[in-house]
């Protein structure tokens, strides 16, 4: 299986190629806000150092968010051509799970601005909580859940630990979820007060 992962969700961009679980190729570049000026090249770059083409890749797996709204959207709409035009099959991890990868336990802070955070708990790769809260709330729910911190800890004075991201995209392609229509598929917005227990 050739697969392809691309999160353009956040300030990176990041670009994986794997066959049968195993990275082959990869990229990570800080990339805030300029991911649609460089991705497709890079992916190209990507793609001829390997000697294939979109055409040989079979599966596509994305971040569907949080992030932001136009960086979710750039893979998100290239996941949607392949599954549509090229009959790739499409999956998708969360932005907080891309961070944490599969340690025991994990949380993830991601600045959503106006004085807000994305914020998941991650326990082995799986997000049993994420949603949104006021900075000011982070650190009791930190306190809460027990884990290694990742992301932008400076938001809430700590340090957090740097995220092996081609690491734990390999870690994480099992536990990607399929997605049964892609023309549905859409981003995964983040609203005040929303949360999700999984």
């Amino acid at each position: 299986m050739k697969s392809l992962f691309m999160d353009t969700a956040w300030k990176n961009l990041i670009l994986v190629l794997c066959q049968d679980g195993q990275v082959v190729a990869s990229v990570v570049k800080e990339a805030f806000k300029k991911q649609s000026e460089t991705m497709f090249v890079e992916l190209q770059t990507l793609l001829d150092q390997v000697g294939w083409t979109l055409a040989d890749i079979q599966e596509v797996v994305i971040t569907d968010g949080p992030g932001s709204y136009t960086g979710l959207r750039l893979a998100m709409t290239t996941a949607k051509l392949l599954g549509t035009q090229a009959d790739v099959t499409v999956k998708t991890i969360s932005t907080l799970q891309l961070y944490a990868g599969v340690v025991p336990q994990a949380n993830v802070i991601l600045d959503a601005r106006g004085g807000r955070a994305y914020v998941g708990h991650i326990e082995a790769g799986n997000t049993t909580w994420m949603g949104i809260l006021p900075i000011e709330e982070v650190a009791s729910f930190l306190d809460e859940h027990p884990g290694q911190l990742y992301g932008e800890g400076e938001l809430v004075d700590q340090v957090a630990k740097a995220s092996n991201f081609v690491q734990n995209v390999a870690d994480l392609l099992p536990l990607a979820q399929a997605v049964e229509n892609v023309h549905a598929l859409v981003p995964a917005y983040m609203k005040e007060n929303d949360s999700y227990k999984v």
